[in-house]
């Protein structure tokens, strides 16, 4: 097949090109590397915000569409796939609609269903908009759900859910909204029909982890933007409350702000990273570092292992989003026995060997396209016949 993935977050196109690659496939990766982590892409979508910048990437835009046309499956990583307002995403939509065959849209990152769903129906006990029934107010959940609801954004969203063939949700967070929405799609199936959940792919690197120290490796890394958004403002205070309680048993690196190449190498060397705690699974950071063999303190819920029927390996440091879950588990892994803590760190490598290596990841998305291609030949075959 041939296929091309557009637009990218945290490298999960690259992961997954990976996947795709070895089964065979001919991918093309095409974005605009996300912002200052600059992941790689076959195709730069970047732009400059300067006013030159800006004209130069109108022409750019203009001279790489042929090459955005003629596949086998279009994926996009979200509605907002292009550096552009959503007024001039849409018709570039409709014209990679209309020159591509199947359409796959990423449930990943804000858009209309996922703010309007956690904001307003609380699908989850927690989420990036609500504890329980009382909501959160951050600044950068308002500033997204502002720009995503009653907007072009709302309307792009909405247009781009109604054309997909599939939607893939990566994290329960993002599945639950979908599988709640009312919509209809353009083939009369309400859009959560085509709600599917695949795991986030990662390509397994080798181990870089050596034993537990004297004292636990604490790892943060986090975006100033998300702050307190993702919980890391509860995560800081509660590292540094600990490393001035057990300052000889504990080491703490902050990170914010990094180029993914250099970021993916900065946590080696970590026994225990912290990541988002408002989520229901681990996001690609937390992966990254649990492929790694580094423990990892992220979202860990039931409902996230028994979307992919995993009910063994259980490697993820669960907690709520509050001071006290946080402070509690990273407290145990401080005073933990090292054979135990080198245990955990084992099991995180399996735990993403068994649900998350990139190759296993893309033959789920194989499968759906596969079904998207199936579904489109018979359309032709009765087309011809009649």
């Amino acid at each position: 097949m041939k296929i091309l993935l557009l637009g990218e977050y945290s490298n999960v196109h690259n992961n997954l090109a990976e996947g795709l690659r070895a089964l065979g496939h001919d991918v093309t990766t095409a974005s605009a590397g996300h912002g200052w982590s600059n992941y790689n892409r076959d195709i730069d979508l970047g732009r400059s915000l300067t006013f030159f910048g800006r004209i130069s990437y109108i022409f750019r835009l203009i001279k790489a569409m042929p090459k955005l046309c003629g596949y086998d499956i279009i994926q996009f990583i979200n509605p907002h796939f292009l550096k552009l307002k959503a007024e001039r995403i849409i018709p570039i939509f409709r014209f990679l609609r209309k020159h591509n065959k199947g359409i796959i849209l990423c449930a990943m990152g804000d858009d209309y269903y996922y703010c309007y769903g956690h904001k307003h129906k609380h699908p989850l006990a927690y989420s990036d908009y609500n504890m329980g029934d009382k909501p959160r107010a951050t600044e950068f959940g308002e500033r997204a759900y502002n720009e995503c609801v009653g907007t072009a954004k709302e309307k792009l969203s909405r247009e781009m859910a109604y054309y997909a063939d599939y939607i893939v949700s990566v994290i329960y967070e993002y599945y639950a909204p979908y599988d709640i929405a009312t919509d209809i799609g353009k083939d009369g199936r309400p859009i959560r029909e085509k709600n599917h959940f695949i795991p986030l792919p990662i390509k397994m690197p080798e181990p870089v982890c050596p034993p537990p120290s004297e004292k636990l490796r604490v790892f943060l890394g986090y975006k100033l933007e998300f702050l307190d958004y993702k919980g890391a403002d509860i995560m800081i205070k509660v590292a540094k409350d600990l490393l001035e309680k057990y300052p000889d048993k504990m080491e703490l690196k902050l990170v914010t702000n990094t180029p993914f190449a250099e970021y993916q190498h900065m946590m080696d060397n970590s026994d225990v990273l912290m990541d988002q705690i408002y989520s229901y699974g681990p996001g690609m950071n937390a992966l990254l570092a649990l492929s790694k063999g580094i423990v990892c303190i992220s979202g860990g819920e039931d409902i996230n292992y028994e979307m992919m029927g995993e009910y063994d390996c259980r490697a993820i440091i669960n907690v709520k989003p509050t001071y006290e879950s946080v402070y509690s588990e990273l407290e145990k892994l401080i005073l933990m026995p090292k054979d135990e803590l080198q245990a955990l760190k084992e099991k995180s490598r399996e735990y993403v060997r068994r649900n998350h290596e990139c190759v296993k990841v893309a033959r789920q998305y194989e499968a759906l396209y596969k079904q998207i291609l199936k579904k489109y030949e018979d359309e032709k075959n009765n087309g011809s016949q009649s």
